[in-house]
Parts: structure tokens; sequence; C-alpha cells
């Protein structure tokens, strides 16, 4: 017997390695306060945020793992828009690509901001069925963070 897919918004979950995850990207300023939150399901790769957050990014510099080493997605735009991208090449690039490693350590910063907010357990274990209600437990929290 086959299941139907249930009508309805996107509720963000995906089937990952792991079992059923969501995965939340941010962007953040300088100091590592998250500006802006978008969820999508755990398989989803890290570029569908950059779709999403580089088009509006206020900023002059982007920093950001290797994951984000993609010349059509990530880098040609923000080259074009006179913005600088502080991203370390991958190890399987064919043409070497020099990035700024002191800036880079200024990553952990956001970093640090998902290791705190992974301490409520609401939103580690994701207890919220809908996607709407997760996200504004996200915002709950990351409002409680910048205000400590």
């Amino acid at each position: 017997m086959l299941a139907l897919k249930k009508e309805g918004p996107d509720q963000a979950i995906g089937r990952s390695r792991g079992g059923l995850s969501t995965k939340i990207h941010a962007l953040g300023d300088a100091l590592g306060n998250p500006l802006r939150f978008l969820l999508t399901g755990g398989e989803a790769h890290d570029l569908a945020g950059a779709d999403h957050f580089l088009p509006g990014m206020q900023a002059g510099m982007l920093i950001a793992d290797k994951a984000f080493d993609a010349d059509e997605r990530v880098l040609e735009p923000l080259a074009a828009a006179g913005k600088l991208a502080v991203i370390p090449p991958r190890s399987h690039r064919s043409g070497a690509r020099d990035f700024d490693r002191h800036l880079y350590k200024e990553r952990h910063l956001i970093e640090n901001f998902f290791s705190k907010i992974k301490q409520f357990r609401a939103i580690a274990t994701r207890y919220d069925k809908t996607a709407r209600n997760f996200l504004a437990a996200v915002h709950l929290v990351a409002s409680v963070i910048w205000l400590i």
C-alpha cells in the first residue's frame, strides 16, 4: 500500500543519513549575532542558504566554509557586487584560489552561536511539527542569546 503525500506547505523536514532532520541556515553580522534564518530539509546543500541570503546581503564581506566554494552561485555574484569572499578552496578544486586565513578565523563566531542555540532542547531535537513554529522558536532563542 502506497502512502499518499499530504498536501500543504513544506515543513523543512528532510531525510539525511541520521534520519529526519532540519537544517538551519543563518546569516550573521561581524559580532556573530544572527540576522536572518532559513529552514530547509536535512538533505539540502548549504548553497540553498546562499541562494536565499546573498542577493539581499548588505555586508561587504562573506566569511563561509568550503561548502560555499562555488564559482557561479557564490564567488562570481559577490565579486560582481564588489564584495569580498573569504572562503577556503575545496581540495579537489582545479585552479588554486587564495583566501585570507586571518579573516577566516572569525568564522568561529557563527559556529559559537549554533552551539549556544543547541543548548536549548526544543531547538536541538525539533519538538515542533510545523516549520513556522520551529522557526519562531529559533528566533526566540536567538533573541535571548543576543540579549545575554
